[in-house]
């Protein structure tokens, strides 16, 4: 730059800009300010050397450490330097004065500074005019009530406002003398007509003082209320302090007045809050040191802890709940889809009565964990309460407060935990509850199950009614047998089989995996199990219904792995199915598929159990005897009656199936089913009973790929 204001075609000046962070200047104004960005240092340094003009215009961005031209505003001022002050932490002090209003016209470089075109704007003509005085005196007023709330305004001040009468001035003078908003004081930095300058001055300073007011009103109750916790803790003090003088406890009746107090903000039915009051008056009779005392305390502070009318928001998102119980839970197709049925319903029917779920299934399938899920997908506090080797029904609806040691029962206390009157509660194990002397918790629990009835379920210890049907009810059991038929006709029984195969390895690629790989501190790329492996893992060291056994399998690999990477420093194992033996030992079970051949006398019968379908092969050996059957491999009553009635049908189609027609008495035949320890009952397996000894008869082998289940008739 050759000139530091140089006069172009239409009077454009070319100047350097300094970027301000926060703060907007006016014409007239005297300020000062540090300076410590080198862009700006050297925007200084450029105009003292000419004529010590430069551009002074507010950032956009008060975050922005450098600013280029385009996030900077169109309006600033031009300012004349008074004087820099270079201070010991290489920044300047700058003390300059506006002189007038300028707008860019473009930005001339960013580089070594910003330097920038600029059109002076001159404040717009006006005639004065009645109106025009009034707005005046107006803004004259709001300013004073304005200082009558913020008194940090110098007296100097005041008076500058009050010998201002022109309407541009006055509006650029208070601007620069007050404190608010930065965008709302460049708004007013733009505005060239100097009425509607001083118009919109005139309604910042009345929001101004509206906010100001109620600050000062917000200052004074705090300072009202510190005065009265302040006199409250002090006297409290000295009533402690005189009765330890007098060796006197707690006071019952300051006790009592304590919790009435309470009583009274807390939301409570009218029932409730009458009996507690009543509570209170016998409280306030106590004696001093009264053990009655301390128990009628305890009541009432467990009834002013339950949620008697507080509710979390329900949220009925269909596609959320999908998403939510896909995303924890590999299967279990029927109890999502339970759920969502349940959602729609309440999505239509707000006020319908929910129905008693209850999980049936066998252990480590999912059933408690899903409960959770649940609990996330519908927007409920998640609360369980395990039954399992409860006893005793005052462990569901409470013991009565004449007992020494009484408590809630165990809903209520789901109920104080979740802080909701409308939650999810996990009743688990339900199937494990006993009776004996002190009552049947499973006759206790139908009041809390049934719809009708919970609405005014009573515990013991409270001893008034609460409203139980908004509460959401999903009960567990192993064994639906054990369940008492009363309980059972009350709840909508979903039962859960045992995973596939495929299912859990879905589940330890999904969740399993990654779960035991965060737990011990590794990631996929320091282990890596294969598919493989993951396969071999379910096929021939676990055999379960659910995951639980393939999962501590899974540990284990992660806990020898880890002692590998800390001992031999390796940084990568993948594990195969023949590492398997060398991390878990041999197999555990071995594998059951297919005969790999035709054989006389052997047959692929199929059976159920509690993990699943497997193979159940029939062998049938015939010699030369007296007729006798020998049936063996624990078999249960109706499998030997099954062997016999096979018998039986054979004889009476001896002839057509090529066998001769005293074979019964010829021939002893010996019946036998693999793993003999394990017992096996059922009719299921008369159809390969039948085929195994025919083809022992015949001498004719059966096609191993074939595998069969059914019972036999005569």
């Amino acid at each position: 730059m050759s000139e530091s204001l140089k006069l172009e075609e239409q009077n454009i000046l070319t100047l350097p800009a300094l970027a301000l962070r926060g703060l907007v200047i006016f014409p007239g104004m005297l300020l000062q300010f540090d300076v410590g960005r080198k862009k700006s240092i050297q925007a200084l340094e450029a105009a003292m050397k000419e004529d010590q003009m430069i551009f002074l215009v507010a950032q956009k961005d008060l975050a922005d450490n450098d600013p280029s031209g385009s996030r900077i505003f169109r309006y600033g001022v031009v300012a004349k330097i008074k004087q820099i002050i270079r201070r010991s932490d290489e920044g300047i002090r700058l003390f300059a004065e506006g002189a007038y209003r300028a707008k860019i016209v473009s930005v001339a470089s960013e580089e070594p500074f910003l330097l920038v075109k600029l059109v002076r704007t001159d404040t717009k003509p006006y005639r004065r005019t009645r109106r025009t005085e009034a707005l005046i005196r107006h803004t004259q007023n709001l300013f004073q009530q304005y200082i009558q709330n913020y008194s940090h305004i110098p007296p100097d001040i005041v008076i500058g406002v009050i010998q201002k009468r022109d309407c541009g001035e006055m509006a650029d003078y208070i601007a620069s003398n007050i404190m608010f908003d930065y965008e709302e004081k460049q708004a007013v930095l733009e505005e060239l007509h100097p009425v509607r300058r001083l118009e919109k001055l005139a309604a910042i300073l009345q929001k101004e003082i509206q906010i100001l007011s109620i600050e000062s009103q917000i200052n004074e109750k705090a300072k009202e209320q510190i005065d009265q916790n302040q006199r409250e803790y002090f006297l409290r003090e000295q009533m402690r302090a005189i009765s330890d003088e007098l060796g006197e406890g707690d006071n019952p009746r300051q006790e009592a007045d304590d919790l009435k107090e309470r009583i009274k903000k807390a939301r409570l039915p009218k029932l409730q809050r009458d009996k507690l009051m009543k509570e209170c008056e016998r409280l306030y009779k106590m004696p001093e040191g009264s053990h009655e005392g301390s128990v009628i305390v305890s009541y009432i502070e467990t009834c002013l802890e339950l949620p008697w009318h507080s509710y979390s928001r329900e949220r009925i998102d269909l596609k959320r709940a999908r998403r939510i119980l896909d995303r924890d839970h590999y299967g279990l197709k029927k109890v999502k889809d339970r759920i969502l049925e349940v959602m729609a319903v309440k999505k239509l029917a707000p006020d319908v009565r929910g129905q008693i779920i209850c999980l049936v299934g066998p252990p480590g399938v999912g059933k408690t964990s899903i409960a959770h899920s649940i609990a996330e997908a519908v927007g409920r506090k998640y609360v369980r309460v395990s039954l399992g080797g409860v006893r005793d029904e005052s462990d569901i609806v409470g013991h009565r407060r004449t007992y020494i040691g009484s408590m809630p029962g165990r809903i209520i206390a789901a109920l104080k935990q979740a802080g909701t009157a409308n939650p999810l509660i996990l009743l688990d194990e339900i199937d494990k509850m006993g009776d004996n002397f002190r009552g049947d918790p499973a006759s206790a629990l139908l009041e809390v199950l049934d719809p009708d009835q919970n609405r005014m379920f009573y515990d013991h210890y409270i001893d008034m009614p609460f409203d139980l049907s908004r509460v959401l009810f999903i009960t567990t059991a192993n064994d639906a047998s054990a369940i008492p038929e009363p309980l059972y006709d009350r709840m909508d029984v979903i039962t859960l089989g045992s995973y596939t195969h495929e299912e859990k390895f879905h589940i330890a690629q999904e969740h399993l995996v990654p779960k035991q790989l965060k737990k011990h501190g590794m990631t996929p790329k320091m282990l890596n199990i294969t598919p493989e492996a993951v396969h071999k893992l379910i096929d021939a060291y676990t055999r379960e219904a659910g995951v639980r056994g393939l999962e501590r399998q899974i540990s284990a690999i992660c806990r020898k792995c880890a002692r590998f990477f800390v001992e031999d420093k390796t940084a990568k194992l993948v594990i195969t199915p023949e590492k398997l033996h060398e991390l878990l030992g041999p197999e555990k079970f071995k594998d059951e598929s297919l005969n790999r051949r035709d054989m006389v006398g052997l047959v692929n019968g199929l059976a159920w159990t509690s993990v699943g379908g497997t193979m159940l092969p029939i062998e049938v050996a015939v010699m030369d005897g007296t007729g006798k059957v020998e049936l063996t491999g624990s078999l249960g009553d109706v499998m030997k009656e099954s062997a016999r009635t096979a018998i039986s049908c054979i004889r009476t189609r001896a002839s057509t199936l090529g066998i001769r027609h005293d074979f019964y008495s010829k021939y002893d035949i010996h019946i036998h089913a693999p793993e003999g320890a394990i017992p096996k009952d059922g009719p299921s397996a008369g159809a390969a009973m039948a085929t195994a000894i025919t083809s022992a008869l015949c001498n004719i082998p059966v096609r191993h790929d074939v595998a069969m289940t059914g019972e036999i008739t005569l």
